[in-house]
């Protein structure tokens, strides 16, 4: 490489880019699922509670069976399936 200064800036400014095209092609899928388990793993309950962590993982599961099931019931009445 030689020492031109503008060959230099282009040279750090295509390795930005890089690095910016790296960070933004992060999966999508992959950092909902990253969330999703942090919800469901009731993460943000006070350390040292039992009874909140498993009351929340509890109520958060029964949440999402709710959903299931009210989905399944709209396509029915739908006739989806």
């Amino acid at each position: 490489m030689s020492d031109n200064p503008r060959e230099a800036a282009r040279a750090a400014e295509a390795k930005a880019a890089l690095q910016r095209v790296k960070r933004d092609s992060e999966s999508l899928l992959g950092s909902s699922m990253g969330r999703a388990a942090e919800h469901f793993s009731a993460a943000d309950a006070p350390e040292g509670d039992r009874i909140e962590l498993w009351g929340r993982r509890i109520g958060r599961s029964l949440s999402l069976l709710g959903v299931v099931v009210l989905t399944w019931w709209l396509g029915h009445q739908l006739k989806f399936w």
